[in-house]
C-alpha cells in the first residue's frame, strides 16, 4: 500500500504587500484579463472588474459577450472592455477564441469565470485559456462548472498557477468529475479534507468558500477567521475573483493571494457590518473597502525586536 501523505501544515501569518516605489506606473502593478459575463448576468463581470481595480491591478480588461460590453464599459470607466461574439442566448461563442487570445497575449493574470453561462462552445472557450496561458489563472463560477465534466482537466496546467474558487456546490461537482468520492458534510474538519484532497489530485491552489473559508494546497492550509453572515448574497464571489487575480498580478505566489484576498475580502466585509449593520450591504460596497483592508493587513506588526 502506497505510504499516507503527511498532514498539511497549518499557515497562520498573513503575507503582507510591500510598499510601492514612488516610480511606480501602471504596467508594473499586474495587467488582468477577466473573461466573465453572459446575457442577463453583466454584474458578475462587473463586480470582478471592481474587485481587481480596487485589488490594486494597474490595467484590468473585461472580455464579454457583445451584448453586454456596453453595459460592463458604463459601469466602470476605469476598466478597459473588448466585445466578444456571442451565441442566439449572449453566452460567449467558440467564435471569440481568437480575440480572446490577443488578449491573453497582452495579459499577467487571467480571471475566468463569473456569469458565463454554461453551453459546449463554453466549455471549449475555458479549455483553450486553460491550455494556452501560461500564466496565472483563476477560475471561478462557470469557468468550474463547464470544465467540471472535463476528463482530467487540470493536466493542460501542470507546473502552471492555477487558483480554483468553488463554493461547496461547485467543489462537489468538480470532485465528482474528477472521480473522488461525494463531499463527506461540512464539518470544518471535513472541508480542510476534501480541500486538500482536491489540491493534492490536481496540483492547484483551492480556495472553498463558506464559512471559515479553507485556502489549500498539497502541504500548506489557511483557515480564515474574516467574514460575517451578511456576505450571504450575490457577487461577493465575484469581488473576491477579482481580487486574488489582482494580488497574483502584483507578485504574490497562488497561497499568498488567496489567503491575502480571502482575509480582506472578509474584512472588508466585517467593516460594513459595523457601519451598516449586519445584513444589507452590498458585494460593491465590500469591494469599495478592499483598499482599507489590504492596507491593515500590510501595516508592519507592533513591537519591539
Amino acid at each position: 500500500m502506497p505510504t499516507p501523505a503527511p498532514p498539511p501544515t497549518l499557515v497562520t501569518d498573513l503575507p503582507r504587500l510591500a510598499p510601492r516605489a514612488e516610480c511606480t506606473h501602471k504596467g508594473e502593478t499586474g495587467r488582468v484579463a477577466i473573461i466573465a459575463g453572459s446575457r442577463g448576468m453583466s454584474g458578475a463581470a462587473c463586480l470582478a472588474a471592481l474587485g481587481a481595480l480596487r485589488g490594486g491591478a494597474g490595467l484590468v480588461r473585461v472580455l464579454a459577450p457583445a451584448s453586454v460590453q456596453p453595459i460592463v464599459a458604463s459601469s466602470e470607466p476605469c476598466a478597459m472592455t473588448v466585445p466578444l461574439s456571442e451565441d442566439e442566448r449572449g453566452r460567449i461563442a467558440s467564435s471569440a477564441t481568437p480575440t480572446i487570445l490577443e488578449s491573453l497575449a497582452w495579459a499577467d493574470v487571467v480571471a475566468l469565470g463569473p456569469g458565463l453561462g454554461l453551453s459546449g462552445e463554453v466549455t471549449g472557450v475555458v479549455s483553450t485559456v486553460l491550455t494556452k496561458f501560461a500564466g496565472p489563472v483563476v477560475l471561478d463560477a462557470d469557468g468550474l462548472n463547464s470544465i467540471s465534466g472535463v476528463r482530467d482537466w487540470w493536466k493542460s496546467r501542470a507546473g502552471r498557477v492555477t487558483v480554483v474558487t468553488p463554493h461547496p456546490g461547485e467543489m462537489a461537482r468538480l470532485r465528482q468529475g474528477a472521480g473522488l468520492p461525494e463531499t463527506r458534510g461540512q464539518s470544518d474538519a471535513a472541508r480542510r479534507e476534501v480541500a486538500v484532497e482536491f489540491a493534492r489530485l490536481t496540483g492547484v491552489t483551492v480556495v472553498l468558500k463558506g464559512y471559515a473559508t479553507v485556502v489549500a494546497t498539497p502541504v500548506v492550509i489557511y483557515i480564515n477567521t474574516t467574514g460575517n453572515p451578511g456576505m450571504a448574497t450575490g457577487g461577493m464571489g465575484d469581488v473576491l475573483t477579482g481580487l486574488v487575480a489582482a494580488l497574483l498580478g502584483q507578485g504574490l505566489a497562488a497561497f499568498d493571494a488567496a489567503r491575502l484576498g480571502v482575509y480582506c475580502h472578509g474584512a472588508a466585509a466585517d467593516r460594513l457590518e459595523q457601519q451598516i449593520g449586519p445584513r444589507g450591504y452590498l458585494a460593491r460596497e465590500v469591494a469599495d473597502a478592499v483598499p482599507q483592508a489590504l492596507a491593515q493587513a500590510s501595516r508592519p506588526p507592533l513591537g519591539f525586536k
